[in-house]
């Protein structure tokens, strides 16, 4: 196994609580899903919101799915000009037997703007 880092993405239409936690759970099941990742083998996730997204922390999210024993920081993404509003992140690390160029990065709603080379 190896220590992989698994990024992803996704745009909320509103800074809500409701929106914010629903678009973290999505974004979080969503990585763990194309990438196999069992929760066991989580080591860490640390999410970023834009400067315009202050209603909930996205780790609520991702302990309401069950991941209340991983290591989960939020942090706010630096405040660019013309950078995409309404941005949650994620870089989840996690133990896998995925080679580093089948690792599956995760960009959802609006967000696939942000890497259009690399979402599905």
């Amino acid at each position: 196994m190896a220590v992989r880092a698994i990024r992803g993405a996704t745009q909320v239409a509103a800074d809500d609580r409701a929106e914010v936690l629903g678009a973290t759970r999505e974004l979080v099941s969503a990585v763990l899903e194309r990438n196999q990742v069992d929760p066991a083998d989580l080591i860490s996730i640390l999410f970023t919101a834009t400067p315009d997204l202050v209603s909930e922390f996205p780790a609520l999210a991702a302990r309401e799915l069950g991941l209340g024993d991983v290591p989960l920081m939020c942090a706010t993404e630096i405040a660019v000009p013309h950078a995409l509003p309404r941005v949650l992140r994620l870089m989840a690390h996690v133990d896998t037997p995925l080679p580093r160029a089948d690792v599956q990065h995760v960009y959802l709603r609006g967000a696939v703007a942000l890497r259009r080379d690399i979402a599905q």
